[in-house]
């Protein structure tokens, strides 16, 4: 939906459509206040970080953006027929299930081979098509939580700890793949953190929540606000100054090392897998097969 990513004014200029306005929100859950006065804003194009310590709130002030669970207080307006992709920050599934990826994403979205494949493709693993789930990597099923979000298209992309069960060189990646995921699709993007870190590298803006907004604006004027030193420290704000990593190695999804070289020799070969062709959709076996 290119009209909701936003349009092009007479003085050719871009302007964001507003996606999705949270006002006042006020969250109770068994009793206790989780959330009170939330205000939040978000337009297509844009990356917004939610950080927070342990316990702020962010998962249920996202699920009550969702409608997953409800709110006591303010409100929540939505675009006319917004399409939202989430990736949970958790997803259990049966691990003695026999259950591939492409089966994994078709029950998430009625979609074609090629379908999941291209997507597959944008996220850096075509590779795990037919790949057992429970045989993957935490960064490999990252990547295909992220896959999921996608199929649906979706104007509004919403993350919640999307880089977790990765180390520390696949959290830059995913990052950095979030970062290409908004500038090729132009949807607005949500993401819940605990890490400034990592937000730093490609966010817009970032909102900083314990229980409320304690800060919001640039990443690097939220690690300097108060609030934010009163959360996490003087110490983590003096260390998050604009933080740059570099390596002379790559690694590969599974957290193996592999030196520059052959990191970029492996890339024609992903990129060879991809072209495989793909002709008609095997039969599907039947549940538990």
């Amino acid at each position: 939906m290119p009209g909701m990513r936003g349009e092009m004014t007479a003085l050719g200029h871009e302007r964001r459509k507003s996606l999705i306005t949270v006002a006042g929100l006020g969250v109770r859950l068994a009793g206790h206040s989780i959330l009170s006065g939330v205000d939040l804003e978000l337009s297509g194009g844009e990356i917004v970080s939610l950080i927070g310590p342990n316990g702020a709130g962010k998962t249920t002030l996202i699920r009550a953006m969702l409608g997953l669970v409800p709110h006591q207080q303010g409100r929540v307006n939505k675009a006319p027929d917004l399409v939202i992709g989430y990736m949970p920050q958790r997803l259990t599934l049966d691990p003695v299930l026999p259950l591939t990826v492409r089966r994994f994403l078709r029950m998430a979205a009625k979609a074609k081979r090629a379908e999941i494949l291209n997507v597959l493709g944008e996220v850096g693993v075509p590779q795990l098509l037919e790949a057992q789930l429970q045989t993957l990597s935490g960064g490999e099923f990252q990547r295909v939580l992220l896959a999921r979000a996608l199929l649906r298209d979706p104007d509004l992309l919403v993350l919640d700890e999307p880089a977790q069960q990765v180390d520390f060189q696949g959290q830059i990646d995913m990052f950095e793949l979030i970062e290409d995921v908004r500038r090729t699709r132009g949807c607005g993007v949500l993401v819940v953190s605990h890490d400034l870190h990592m937000v730093m590298r490609a966010t817009d803006r970032v909102l900083c929540l314990n229980g409320h907004i304690c800060c919001s604006g640039a990443p690097e004027a939220v690690s300097t606000h108060p609030e934010y030193v009163a959360l996490f420290g003087p110490r983590a704000a003096e260390s998050v100054a604009l933080y740059h990593h570099h390596h002379r190695h790559a690694h590969d999804l599974a957290g193996e090392v592999l030196p520059l070289d052959a990191a970029r020799s492996q890339e024609p070969l992903d990129a060879a897998r991809s072209q495989e062709p793909i002709g008609s959709e095997p039969p599907e076996s039947p549940p538990g097969a």
